[in-house]
Formats: C-alpha cells, structure tokens, sequence
C-alpha cells in the first residue's frame, strides 16, 4: 500500500506535467495568433497602399490556383485608390483553424472620383502545413460591376 508521502509526489508531478503541457499549448496559441495578427496587418497594409499584387500574396494558394488574377485584374485595381481600412471586429470562426474579421474600406474611383464605402468580412484560414495564415476571400471593389 503506497504511502500519504508516495501518493503526494506522484499528485504533485501529475500536476507539474499537467501545467507544463497547457503552458506549451497556449505558447503554440500564443505563435498562431501572433502569425494571424502579422499576416493581417501585412495584408491590411498592402490595401491600404494599393500593393494587390502584395496582398494576392497572402491570398489562399487553393483560392489563387481556382482563380488566378491576369494582369487585366491587377490594372483593374489601379483605377481606385483606398482612403480607408478600418477593421469593424474580429471572432473566431465557424469552423477549427478559421478567423473572421469585420473590414470596412473606402475608396475612389480615379476616373470619376466617386468615393464609396466597401464592408466586408475577411476569412482567414490557418495552413497547418504551411504554418501560416491566408486569407480566403477578397473585397469586391466594383460591387458586381
């Protein structure tokens, strides 16, 4: 029969372990959310400063293969300029390894110097393999147009 002094170390190093591994587990949250907030503010930026070809960078690899922009798209996207990138919220999303965030983004049309205001809401996916985020979607500009 273990004994009171027996059982207290074998409690005591089943708690240690216990710790060490949750502190191990919310430093690997702690790097995934961190690569989340810099590819955000990396794509965010990009926006901002009309860098799309930047910005397609950190577009969903499985997104670009599905939908490869021409350098018709890319000129498409000099005939605006952005004024505003304003993040409205953020949340995890639906589904394991998903983020949402809420973006509302102004923006002029060149030509005719019309200014509107774009919302919508940006998915980010987590690439295991890859050990990054992407972003799973783009703003439509021309709302349909």
């Amino acid at each position: 029969m273990p004994t009171a002094s027996a059982s207290m170390r074998f409690l005591s190093r089943l708690l240690l372990l216990v710790l060490l591994l949750s502190m191990a587990g919310a430093a690997m949250a702690n790097k995934k959310r961190t690569t989340l907030e810099k590819n955000q503010y990396a794509y965010s930026a990009a926006i901002r400063w009309g860098d799309f070809e930047g910005a397609w960078s950190l577009v969903d690899p499985k997104l670009r293969e599905e939908k490869p922009m021409s350098a018709a798209d890319f000129s498409r996207y000099e005939q605006i300029q952005v004024t505003g990138y304003r993040e409205l919220g953020a949340m995890p999303g639906p589904e394991p390894g998903t983020s949402l965030r809420e973006i509302q983004i102004e923006v002029v049309n060149r030509n005719t110097l019309n200014q509107r205001r774009v919302r919508y809401t940006e998915i980010w996916r987590y690439d295991a393999k890859a050990k990054t985020w992407w972003v799973a979607n783009l703003p439509d500009f021309w709302d349909g147009r």
